[in-house]
């Protein structure tokens, strides 16, 4: 496996940058994840790593060493797209094995069915080898495409939103499997997904991307717990979070068009006017709490409950466990968990508070 060092890579089209001076490392071993909306140059990015688009200006090194020039075949790694990339006549024997019958490989035919039957296994497909895979369901064919990078062991797995196509229940059944494989495996892998609970949940580090520049790099924990930007704050978490605009005077800070005036941090030097983020999750209601609103609506999920609290003009999320015994139109009393307060500049960076 390969440690990846992307730096100042930037990438332009007729009009638009793709990619604006990005600089990010892989580590040997780890899976790491790019995070963005549709547009935000996730692609472009993976391309550029694979060899499939050269960048403008910038390096990409595998190992310390400038691959820039390598063919995409010269750089050995395995890519798994959205769409399957099968050969439909062939069997999923032969679709696994395809990699490793190239020329230049020189694998014996004993060599690829152990390889292709180990593969197989580790994806619980064994049962599928005789198929053809244009009788395979969506979720076969996605396992066969992620087992065809896997039986060739290249020094990346480049995956790009391969889960995408997927129905709720597969997708979460694969991302559990990908995890799996890849901590065992231990593979460098580039994981591009526009998902959130996808990025928390499997990376170990995620790059979020917004318009071709990397917003932050951090382990799931920084950019949930220490988003660098409302951007960030508001790609990451669901429900989504309490933002609005707050004003400190007289060290009480209070949140715009609600009744909610918290005490501003000691030694603050938050400015007069900012934004305040509040997870839903530290909006908890409680009787003994010290501010009051009304509920409004209520959306029960099983195994916790949304309810959105209004107080003043301003309604407010909260996440709570289980299904909660409040109903429409009760006031309730609520606190807000003060250390967990995020606060950010009017131009949506992070503030110290």
């Amino acid at each position: 496996m390969s440690h990846i060092e992307l730096q100042h890579i930037s990438k332009h089209y007729p009009g638009v940058t793709a990619l604006d001076d990005i600089s990010f490392d892989i580590k040997d071993g780890e899976f790491f994840v790019l995070l963005g909306p549709t547009g935000a140059g996730k692609t472009t990015t993976l391309r550029v790593i694979a060899g499939l688009e050269k960048q403008d200006e910038g390096v990409v090194l595998f190992d310390g060493e400038a691959i820039d020039t390598l063919t995409p075949s010269d750089r050995d790694v395995a890519l798994v797209f959205q769409q399957y990339s099968l050969y439909p006549t062939m069997s999923v024997y032969d679709n696994l094995a395809f990699p490793l019958r190239s020329p230049l490989r020189h694998t014996s035919e004993e060599e690829i069915r152990k390889k292709v039957e180990e593969t197989a296994e580790k994806l619980r497909i064994s049962h599928l080898l005789n198929r053809k895979t244009a009788r395979l369901s969506g979720g076969e064919m996605q396992r066969v495409s992620i087992g065809r990078a896997i039986v060739r062991s290249p020094r990346v797995f480049l995956m790009d939103e391969p889960l995408s196509n997927l129905d709720a229940k597969l997708r979460e059944a694969l991302r559990i499997e990908l995890q799996h494989l890849q901590r065992t495996q231990g593979s460098t892998t580039l994981f591009v997904t526009h998902d959130q609970i996808e990025a928390l949940t499997m990376a170990d580090r995620i790059a979020v991307l917004n318009e071709g520049r990397i917003i932050q790099v951090g382990t799931p924990e920084d950019i949930y717990d220490r988003p660098a930007s409302t951007f960030v704050a508001q790609l990451v978490g669901s429900p989504r979070i309490n933002l609005t605009a707050a004003r400190r005077e007289d060290g009480t800070i209070s949140i715009k068009d609600s009744d909610v005036h918290l005490t501003a941090p000691r030694e603050s030097k938050l400015p007069s006017d900012f934004l305040v983020g509040i997870r839903p999750e530290n909006v908890k209601p409680d009787p003994n709490g010290v501010f009051t609103g009304q509920l409004i609506l209520a959306e029960p999920l099983g195994v916790e409950t949304i309810l959105h609290i209004q107080s003043g003009q301003r309604t407010l999320l909260s996440l709570v466990p289980g299904i909660t015994s409040y109903h429409l139109g009760d006031v309730m009393k609520f606190n807000i968990a003060y250390e967990h307060i995020h606060y950010f500049g009017l131009n949506g960076d992070r503030l110290q508070s």
